[in-house]
């Protein structure tokens, strides 16, 4: 464990099987109550570094699983045992009091020493997941067993002081929330207004039936095919490792999201002149994820202006659009949408957990197209929701990084908090 920081000597260390009982209770809802209905947690309930269940099954108790078995209260943890660095970690609410949850968790009820949402805090600490880690080494199976949590060690200072800690980081943990259901709502919004867009239109009064799509569009619209609309592709380039570490940004998979194209974690890559005229991108060009899983090949994103000179990797290919015929930021609202995921994915040919796509099955892919200064309007509309998402997911991030700091100083007992 990390040493305490400057304190008083009302702080100590504790293990977990001194400050709380570990697993207390337990029933078998498929004997003792078969036809009632239960409130059933498993692993896949809670939020990964929440702290929040996000959503128990009800079920029969004669339908529950063998794992369901472990009896939850108010004000209980429960904390999993089954990869614990991913931090599937809650405080149980009230809603779910006398309800069961899966034997992938430990059922940590406090006692009088500690204060159950100070524990939780602890819980989710840099130090308490090493202490983890360190105890799962060498197994075929990345768990802990009842005796490995009991061992856990946690910093447990007063109670005042607990519970003055816990607020202060619930206050935090209050606004990543509330920014987090507003990027929800945002996300519903534009997910309504694509649907809309596209097959609407912006103040139409007269539709068609396209069979090509299965859905009404304006009459003054057209259905055409990628090929119609592409002046050329370009696969990425390809370099052993050595060239990495220096250079311009190479675009990998990662780096399209939400239609657009970013540099963030983009590695560095040395490339001659020439290489970089012919692998370079520019603002406009669209990027198409050639190689992936089943679920994500097929991910694209238009390259924004000011992005600078950057390459793209060989899993890549690039299209250059006709842009007397395609706003290249009204095709990159269109790479959004499930009508585009499921005609590119049907094309895909799988081997190995891997898919594919080529330049040939691009070119069949079919997509509305509305007269240039319609689909301009279209993508400014989505443009504006896109603009208050990415700064809701900053200030959602900078939060995120104040609560990290905020952990690492108060649950050490580096910083102080006022009693």
């Amino acid at each position: 464990m990390t040493e305490i920081g400057e304190m008083s000597e009302e702080w100590k260390f504790v293990t977990l099987g001194e400050a709380v009982e570990i697993n207390g209770a337990s029933r078998d809802p498929t004997r003792e109550n078969p036809d009632e209905k239960i409130l059933y947690i498993d692993i896949e309930s809670v939020e990964g570094g929440t702290g929040i269940i996000k959503t128990a099954k009800e079920i029969l108790g004669k339908e529950a699983p063998s794992r369901a078995r472990r009896v939850v209260h108010q004000n209980d943890i429960i904390m999993s045992t089954v990869r614990p660095y991913l931090k599937a970690f809650a405080l149980v609410p009230r809603e779910y009091n006398n309800q069961i949850c899966s034997t992938g968790f430990a059922v940590l009820s406090c006692k009088n020493q500690i204060f159950p949402r100070y524990l939780l805090y602890t819980l989710f600490s840099k130090e308490v997941i090493e202490q983890c880690n360190k105890m799962m080494m060498g197994g075929q199976y990345p768990a802990l067993n009842q005796s490995q949590v009991a061992k856990i060690e946690i910093p447990l200072p007063p109670l005042p002081e607990q519970r003055r800690i816990a607020e202060v980081l619930g206050t935090v943990d209050s606004a990543i929330q509330k920014v987090g259901s507003a990027i929800e709502r945002t996300e519903r919004l534009k997910k309504g207004l694509m649907q809309r867009l596209l097959t609407k239109g912006i103040g139409h009064e007269r539709f068609k039936f396209s069979k090509e799509l299965g859905c009404e569009i304006p009459e003054e619209w057209v259905v055409t095919q990628m090929k119609e609309a592409v002046v050329s592709y370009k696969n990425g380039i390809y370099k052993p490792s050595e060239f990495y570490g220096t250079g311009y940004p190479s675009i990998r998979m990662y780096n399209i999201r939400q239609g657009r194209i970013n540099i963030i974690k983009a590695p560095l890559l040395q490339v001659t002149e020439q290489e970089l005229e012919d692998y370079g991108l520019e603002e406009g060009d669209i990027l198409i994820n050639r190689v992936n899983t089943a679920e994500l090949v097929g991910r694209a994103g238009v390259v924004p202006r000011g992005i600078g000179k950057i390459t793209f990797e060989s899993k890549n290919i690039r299209v250059r659009l006709n842009k007397t015929k395609v706003f290249p930021d009204f095709f990159s609202v269109y790479v959004q949408t499930a009508a585009y995921a499921k005609q590119i994915r049907s094309k895909a040919k799988t081997a190995v957990a891997q898919a594919t796509i080529t330049q040939d099955d691009i070119d069949n892919v079919l997509f509305p197209i509305p007269p240039l200064p319609e689909q301009r309007r279209i993508a400014e509309i989505l443009s504006a929701v896109d603009r208050k998402l990415e700064l809701s997911r900053r200030r959602k991030e900078k939060l995120s990084r104040v609560k990290k700091g905020l952990m690492s100083e108060l649950l050490t007992g580096r910083k102080r908090v006022k009693i």
